[in-house]
């Protein structure tokens, strides 16, 4: 039972670690000036729709000259 309850401490933990990432990279992508009109409209899209993946998407390619 006391494996139980870590997992789910560790799950809870794990999920709202990527929520904050999630809402960072929004924010980020929401608030770039590297990023023109179509391009930032994209991006907000890419990270809503794909949640956690998305945002490391954004992380690792959008992110350009941050």
């Amino acid at each position: 039972m006391a494996i139980a309850s870590l997992f789910f401490v560790l799950a809870i933990f794990i999920g709202l670690i990527s929520s904050v990432f999630w809402l960072w990279m929004l924010i980020d992508a929401l608030t770039s000036k590297n990023l023109a009109g179509n391009d930032k409209i994209i991006w907000v899209i890419v990270i809503l729709f794909l949640h956690f993946v998305g945002a490391l998407i954004y992380f690792f390619a959008g992110r350009k000259g941050r």
